[in-house]
């Protein structure tokens, strides 16, 4: 079980459809609804706006779909976007999800290794339709986030 000792503020990005929603969803009340519906997400907010989204967030979970290289193309924009505005301790973790969709894959591991290595971020591929790597993803987010100084 996980335990947040204060609440953090918490940002997902990536392209439509990748299952940032799916993820969360599975986290949080341990469901996946194969009919879930597109969310409005930020990807929608006009650009002078965006860094309003996840200005101050404490955590940033960028999500692409491991069956399309133009997911991970967005997913490169978010991590770009987040740099340049976010919070510079943001903990930031780069997400390949559908990792049960392996006979359908696009996205070799090691570009997301790669990427994530370059940019200072941890990577880790979710599955979030069978619950694969759902809990670590938050566990390894719980490890990295700055604990509070004792009072």
């Amino acid at each position: 079980m996980i335990f947040f000792t204060k609440p953090y503020s918490f940002v997902k990005g990536g392209d439509s459809g990748v299952g940032k929603s799916c993820i969360v969803l599975r986290f949080v009340r341990g469901q996946f609804d194969p009919t879930s519906k597109v969310t409005v997400g930020a990807s929608f907010l006009y650009a002078a706006l965006a860094p309003l989204y996840y200005r101050g967030a404490a955590v940033a979970v960028v999500v692409y779909d491991i069956t399309s290289p133009e997911s991970f193309s967005k997913a490169q924009y978010w991590v770009k976007e987040l740099q340049k505005h976010g919070s510079p301790d943001i903990v930031m973790a780069l997400v390949g999800n559908k990792a049960d969709l392996q006979e359908k894959r696009e996205v070799p591991v090691q570009d997301g290794i790669d990427y994530a290595e370059k940019n200072g971020m941890f990577f880790i591929e979710t599955s979030a339709k069978t619950a694969d790597n759902i809990n670590q993803l938050f566990e390894e987010i719980a490890k990295r986030l700055p604990r509070p100084s004792p009072t």
